[in-house]
């Protein structure tokens, strides 16, 4: 299959990409190892959308996140993705803390953020009540925001499709060599042919780029742990509360997230293992201890989840962005770590501008439609709204998953639609279900019960995440034996 362009990596900033090639009157195609996407660094992080007053000023990661920051309020709308300005805090300790302060306010200004502020005590604690009584002041971007970073990355990609472009999970690039003037990338069970490639493949970019003899740059995997609190705390803050960074990021986080849960972490640990995504007992004390500090008032006895997420880090200590070396028709877009979800949107187009520069015609679409189709939430709507949408299909009046009100209707949407969810976390990152605080307690059994009956396979095949991640083995009573 000859294909013009092939992004590497179903990630969020692979979705954007393939979202801006799907703007113009191309064969575009995602590949992405794992079986769905959003698997990797952008199913798991702290979903900030950040003002842009850390990066150095002149790196592309300043330019991209300030860039970023100001286009994602209109993606989320577009791709019906929940989005919040909750503006965010960094908070000072110490007189040296204050001096930090300062130096992050020039710098954001510098960037282009706007009305960044240092903030006194007393101004801190009548926006934010819950904040420790031992700051000395903290500095406030109101531009800061939060956003779900899976629902961006699946937004994205569904939007990519509507519009013409291609998926192709499950498969695992091990190579890559050239034919004429394309490419040809494999995968154990297939090759595809494109003749642009664009390599976005997270903690593995480095690798993809060695198969076209590129060693320009290496990436490292950051381990971050992190703990879920029960929406009981959601309402603790409402800003994202920053402790002042260092040189391994920017501490531990306090934050509400969009669906009005609260999260704190991560941890920084740089480790050797791409796979590695453990919780330790050790991480998981040291966030809650570094959390209490900045909000005294957090109560871990409602965590409901704990995990971990890895950074692509980059030698570079900068976003990679540009052609591979002796091949300028791969284009990275590599170590993308934080502020990447943030940079996302802006990456895109600069992407794609580079495959212009490199060849690549660019012809728009007239037909294009920026609008994702908004996906069915029961929890969010009305009891007229309910009333309509059971009246049209009664699978929306039952409820599979009571923590999170989550109905069979969606259930079945998150299955039928593209990309499709295959897998019970596919479901899962789509409609919520067992994300509440029993995390699938209640609706675990349904959810796969109804993916063995959507996808015509037994029980016993349904996956937790794809691979052998199987959920049950053996035989239900249903299909006349005890499990």
């Amino acid at each position: 299959m000859k294909y013009d362009v092939a992004v590497i990596g179903g990630g969020v900033v692979g979705s954007m990409i393939l979202r801006e090639l799907s703007r113009y009157q191309l064969k575009s195609i995602l590949l992405e190892r794992q079986e769905d996407v959003a698997m990797g660094a952008s199913r798991a992080n702290s979903a900030i959308v950040h003002a842009g007053f850390d990066a150095k000023p002149g790196t592309k990661k300043a330019d991209f996140n300030v860039k970023g920051n100001a286009l994602m309020e209109t993606v989320a709308k577009e791709l019906s993705v929940p989005f919040c300005r909750n503006g965010s805090m960094v908070l000072a300790f110490s007189d040296e803390d204050l001096e930090t302060l300062e130096t992050l306010r020039l710098r954001g200004e510098e960037n282009g953020v706007p009305m960044l502020r240092i903030l006194c005590p007393e101004e801190v604690w009548e926006k934010e009540p819950a904040i420790s009584r031992e700051i000395k002041g903290a500095l406030w971007a109101p531009t800061g925001g939060i956003v779900c970073p899976y629902e961006l990355t699946i937004g994205g990609i569904e939007n990519a499709m509507d519009n013409g472009a291609e998926l192709k999970t499950n498969f695992c690039v091990t190579g890559i060599r050239k034919d004429g003037d394309s490419f040809v990338v494999v995968s154990p069970e297939e090759e595809i042919c494109a003749s642009y490639i664009v390599n976005a493949a997270g903690l593995f970019a480095d690798e993809i780029a060695r198969m076209v003899g590129d060693d320009s740059f290496s990436i490292s995997p950051r381990r971050g742990e992190y703990e879920l609190l029960d929406k009981t705390q959601g309402t603790l803050v409402h800003a994202t509360i920053f402790q002042p960074p260092t040189k391994m990021g920017k501490g531990i986080l306090v934050t509400p997230t969009v669906d009005g849960n609260l999260l704190t972490g991560p941890t920084s640990e740089d480790i050797s293992d791409k796979e590695d995504t453990e919780t330790t007992a050790a991480g998981l004390d040291k966030v809650q201890k570094l959390a209490v500090k900045s909000v005294p008032g957090i109560n871990y006895r409602n965590v409901i989840t704990a995990f971990t997420g890895l950074r692509a880090c980059p030698d570079s200590g900068d976003f990679v962005i540009g052609p591979a070396k002796g091949e300028p028709h791969l284009i990275h877009a590599a170590g993308i770590e934080s502020p990447g979800l943030t940079s996302a949107p802006a990456i895109a187009p600069e992407i794609v501008r580079l495959l212009g520069e490199a060849g690549l015609p660019l012809h728009p679409k007239e037909d294009f439609c920026p609008n994702r189709r908004p996906f069915p939430k029961f929890r969010e709507m009305s009891d007229e709204e309910r009333e309509a949408l059971v009246q049209q299909d009664p699978r929306f009046g039952k409820i599979v998953c009571r923590c999170e009100t989550i109905t069979e209707g969606e259930v079945l949407e998150a299955i039928h639609r593209n990309p499709p969810a295959r897998s019970v976390d596919a479901v899962k990152r789509r409609t919520r279900a067992g994300m509440g605080r029993c995390q699938g307690g209640f609706c675990g059994p349904q959810v796969v019960e109804i993916l063995a009956r959507e996808l015509g396979i037994p029980m016993d095949e349904v996956t937790k995440s794809g691979g052998k991640s199987r959920m049950l083995t053996g035989k239900t009573r249903g299909e006349g034996g005890a499990i």
